[in-house]
């Protein structure tokens, strides 16, 4: 493939990379129990060119799809290193899937090979070659698990090749606001989420990475000081449960330059509070999806004069707001998201699942509502499979949660409709209270929400758990949350 000035491919990035740095820390691994390890850049490229030899002499070569399920690791690191070395295609797989769940998965994936914990391939004795590995251009640059709002599994791939593309980051989003310098980038969410997984993009512009092996709140807040952290993307999630550590006040955050919110809704009073903690020009918004349609952006001063938005277009995007019967609706009601971005939609899906829905003039959708005000910015509502229909109105959970999340003792909070027979679907909010906390009632918790919400937005019914599940990014399930509920109610 011939390339334009400037592009070269994934392998050789990294092998000029490592050229130039050498011993220079390229990762930092911060384990679960506080431990860390440090691996250079030309630890990188000898251990991916050794894994990319050993996994071609088992058959795996450009274009085949190759999974890894590995939990947050340098191996996984390696292993999408030494994928694109041979120009394979790496798609991270969740790590903690049940068996039934799995096999669904993998049949969808059809990988040469799949690479788990502990595999063979991974152990890399003495007697590996690491001389430099003829690096190929994988035609599609990774891939994404997802069951997505159908439930069916899917694999989202990028219909991008794996080539370098100088400033092609996600720090290029923070750029236009002004030039940043070497970056140390924390990345908190599991490598098989889009979120974390784009941190290798981070990698391959040169810089330093911070991976955490699970998400904690208080090892993430000391890993920002200890490790001078300049930049991080973090769930709603994540954001809240660092917001209300203990330590929040306390650590020192001044080398950050940016912390980027992205996946679903965040509340007001949370973005306030990371704002007034690190400053307006430190703290970003974002929508977009791992489809890559388009993308939207604004600095926590926009935010400021636009509450609640996730940013006006970027990167060439374009935003309609459009209704069920794809006719365009005004600033301020709420519809489904199109968006059209100048570099056309950059994934395509495989397995049994419809295409990504495209309007005539180029523009698409993952399946999100929101609304645009007048200037522009947009404003997420929910998706559409998560809204509840009660009463003949329409609530969206996003907005019922954001409230009850103020609550000081609230941890967590997941709102789902259960059947009715008065209401047709009844507000239900399912909700983790900090662990010392006694004798708040859910009575008390659905006042608290109707002080700040309409009255048929307010939860009809509370319930208060130790835990509520989550994926290590952060996701609920909620249609199984739904079905426990209603089986143990019939």
């Amino acid at each position: 493939m011939d390339l334009p000035d400037g592009m070269i491919s994934y392998g050789d990035r990294l092998a000029n990379l490592a050229k130039e740095r050498g011993e220079a820390d390229a990762l930092v691994f911060l384990a679960a129990d506080g431990s860390n390890e440090h691996f250079s850049w030309r630890h990188l490229e000898e251990r991916s060119n050794a894994l990319a030899w050993k996994l071609n002499g088992e058959g795996v070569g450009v274009g085949d799809r190759l999974g890894i399920k590995i939990r947050n690791s340098p191996d996984h690191i390696l292993v999408a290193l030494a994928a694109w070395k041979i120009g394979a295609v790496p798609i991270p797989i969740r790590w903690d899937l049940p068996e039934w769940e799995l096999d669904r998965v993998l049949a969808v994936l059809d990988a040469k090979k799949v690479v788990e914990k502990g595999h063979q391939i991974l152990q890399l004795g003495p007697e590996c070659r690491i001389d430099p590995y003829h690096s190929e251009i994988s035609p599609h640059a990774s891939g994404v698990m997802s069951s997505g709002s159908t439930g069916s599994p899917k694999v989202i791939l990028r219909l991008v090749p794996g080539v370098y593309v100088p400033g092609a980051s996600s720090n290029r989003l923070v750029e236009a606001y002004g030039k940043l310098g070497p970056q140390t980038v924390l990345v908190p969410a599991p490598l098989y989420h889009s979120n974390g997984f784009m941190a290798l993009g981070n990698l391959l512009e040169g810089d330093r990475l911070l991976l955490l092996e699970r998400f904690d709140a208080g090892l993430l807040l000391g890993g920002v000081e200890d490790h001078g952290v300049t930049g991080m993307v973090a769930t709603t999630v994540m954001l809240q449960r660092l917001a209300r550590h203990e330590d929040f006040a306390k650590r020192d955050l001044s080398s950050l330059d940016w912390v980027m919110h992205g996946a679903a809704p965040l509340p007001d009073w949370l973005a306030k509070r990371w704002i007034e903690r690190i400053s307006p020009e430190k703290f970003f918004v974002c929508y977009g999806s791992s489809e890559g349609i388009g993308a939207t952006f604004a600095r926590g001063d926009e935010y400021l004069e636009h509450p609640l938005t996730v940013g006006s277009g970027a990167m060439g995007t374009d935003i309609r707001i459009l209704d069920e019967t794809g006719e365009a609706l005004p600033a301020g009601e709420i519809g489904q998201i199109y968006m059209r971005s100048e570099h056309g939609i950059l994934a395509t899906y495989v397995g049994d699942v419809p295409p990504i829905p495209v309007t005539e003039d180029g523009y698409s959708t993952v399946g999100d509502l929101g609304w645009l005000d007048s200037d522009g910015y947009l404003y997420i509502a929910d998706r559409r499979v998560d809204m509840i229909v009660t009463g003949g109105a329409n609530v969206y959970p996003a907005e019922v949660e954001a409230a009850l999340s103020e609550h000081p003792s609230v941890v967590d909070v997941v709102v789902i409709g259960l059947s009715d027979p008065e209401w047709g679907r009844r507000v239900h909010a399912i909700v983790q209270l900090e662990k010392d906390v006694i004798g708040l009632s859910a009575d008390e918790l659905i006042d608290y929400a109707g002080d700040r919400l309409a009255r048929y937005k307010t939860p009809k019914s509370v319930e208060l758990v130790t835990e509520i599940p989550r994926s290590e990014a952060t996701k609920v399930n909620r249609s199984a949350l739904v079905a426990a509920r209603e089986v143990a109610e019939e």
